[in-house]
């Protein structure tokens, strides 16, 4: 197989998803993707009609984010008329897998030049009147219901807790770590390699730093957060069946009698809007325009896991993609695993006996915000720049994803 490098990423400062509080609320899904659609073909001299497609990752397709956004973004943006489009959902880690296609072609020898990425405006998708995903926690399929329970992600984040046995103590030492981290990244100006200004549409800037982070957190402000799920544990989804969230879970694992409720909003993933690219080159391409790569694809692997408990397949992801890469845990400089809820991160660590400080060493979505289809490009890009900053050889990056999936990928620095 061919190689895929890595040739440069970008992505958006991370809005407040919020309507009337997020400085990009107001700009539309296709200026937010164009934003760094653009910021590619500027930085890299693209002539956008040799990139053979954009696969973009979008979850919640239902309005202004739907038509196909990574098509619409690459017209908005300005491209040639040739580069194609397509736009993909694996919940929150359509970002990783938008990477992990356009790789697969390149690998496979079909295409040259693919920009991946993804793009959410969760001020838009919270805005909805109603559930923008029908049946994502499968309230309506009994029959589905019967075999796979799917609950509120909140509530299987402190059912994973309970089952663990993982006190707020540590969830919220966590989140202290991820904020303190964030802060120190950003006044090193450790992301500004990659961070791209929005404009509006008058040019004026709307945003040109991460707008989420809450730098004074405390252990002691943390302990004063009341935890919100166990108002969803106990919400009737059925009238017929009197099933609750909590009972969906409770019936697949009986050894839970009663919830340890320990998330909140300061240990849990904030909720932003951004956007983010990587453009990817084969080596033929590489050579014959004198690009110089900054990191290649090592391996890429997808699995599923348990979906009443959801958010358990980061562990057997990474693991299938280091056997795929041929390398171990010892191997690996950086991690990069999505803060979707503070357990998600714990018990990876935990699980796979991690070193600390090789973990999400600039802060996670606990601190900076979680955009789901967009996430998994932005750690991508976050591990390239932070492993050529250190010098280090291996990345991998990984996330939860609604379903009881996880997609993972492993990337070498060509640059130290």
């Amino acid at each position: 197989m061919s190689n895929a490098f890595i040739i440069d990423a970008c992505r958006t400062p991370r809005g407040v998803g919020k309507v009337g509080k997020g400085s990009l609320a107001h700009i539309h899904p296709q200026q937010l993707g164009a934003t760094v659609l653009k910021a590619l073909a500027e930085r890299n001299s693209l002539d956008t009609s040799e990139v053979d497609d954009i696969i973009w990752g979008t979850s919640t397709q239902v309005g202004k984010q739907s038509s196909d956004l990574g098509r619409m973004s690459a017209l908005t943006a300005g491209y040639d008329i040739r580069a194609s489009g397509i736009t993909i959902d694996r919940f929150c880690g359509s970002g990783i897998s938008s990477v992990s296609l356009g790789a697969a072609q390149i690998m496979s020898g079909m295409e040259d030049l693919v920009i991946a990425g993804g793009t959410e405006m969760m001020s838009f998708t919270g805005s909805l009147p109603t559930p923008p995903v029908p049946n994502l926690f499968d309230q309506g399929n009994l029959e589905l219901r019967e075999k796979h329970p799917q609950a509120h992600q909140g509530v299987c984040a402190d059912a994973i807790a309970t089952l663990e046995g993982i006190d707020r103590q540590a969830v919220d030492a966590l989140a202290v770590e991820s904020q303190k981290r964030a802060d120190k990244a950003i006044r090193e100006g450790r992301f500004d390699r990659s961070l791209i200004p929005v404009k509006n549409p008058d040019g004026s800037i709307a945003l040109d730093k991460e707008e989420f982070p809450r730098p004074g957190t405390t252990m002691e402000s943390l302990a004063g957060l009341k935890t919100v799920f166990n108002m969803f544990s106990d919400i009737v989804i059925d009238t017929e069946t009197g099933d609750t969230y909590g009972s969906l879970i409770k019936n697949k694992y009986p050894q839970i009698k009663e919830f340890n409720h320990v998330h909140h909003a300061g240990n849990s993933s904030g909720v932003v809007d951004g956007s983010a690219a990587v453009l990817l080159a084969s080596a033929d391409y590489v050579k014959k325009h004198n690009l110089k790569p900054r990191a290649r694809i090592v391996a890429t692997a997808n699995i599923g896991d348990c979906p009443t408990l959801m958010l358990n397949a980061p562990v057997p992801a990474a693991k299938k993609v280091l056997a795929r890469a041929g390398l171990t845990t010892d191997d690996i400089d950086l991690w990069e695993i999505n803060e979707a809820f503070s357990i998600v991160a714990e018990k990876f660590i935990r699980d796979l006996k991690l070193d600390r400080d090789k973990v999400n060493v600039n802060g996670g979505a606990m601190a900076l915000g979680h955009p789901i289809g967009a996430t998994g490009s932005v750690l991508i890009g976050t591990i390239v720049d932070e492993l050529e900053r250190q010098g280090k050889r291996y990345g991998l990056v990984t996330m939860c994803a609604a379903g009881g999936m996880a997609p993972a990928i492993i990337v070498e620095n060509l640059n130290r």
